[in-house]
């Protein structure tokens, strides 16, 4: 009797760059971690599993325990970096025909 494995697939992120929902929970957590150069910027996280996710969700946050959770208590650099990061963000996801003020089931 043959026995058929039934293979587990790993949810991954599809990436940054693929991602056209809007700036999503998981989007911000790529922008903070080319804030914190935690990750290169050429890197968008395509394929990341939850685990590896997680890792980086982890590092972010530790980065931003820094600095209370506030952009305006960052350094004059990570500041403009963070506003800059933010804005061509917003109007990528703005491009994609993301709007903010929608709901989610919207």
């Amino acid at each position: 009797m043959k026995v058929k494995q039934m293979s587990k697939e790993v949810p991954t992120y599809s990436g940054f760059n693929q991602d056209t929902h809007g700036i999503t929970m998981l989007g911000r957590l790529v922008l903070d971690g080319w804030l914190f150069d935690l990750i290169p910027r050429e890197e968008d996280c395509a394929g990341w599993d939850l685990q590896r996710m997680q890792r980086l969700t982890s590092q972010v946050e530790s980065k931003w325990d820094q600095y209370g959770n506030l952009p305006s208590r960052l350094p004059d650099d990570l500041r403009a970096r963070h506003e800059e990061l933010y804005a061509w963000a917003t109007e990528r996801a703005r491009g994609l025909g993301w709007d903010p003020a929608l709901g989610e089931d919207e």
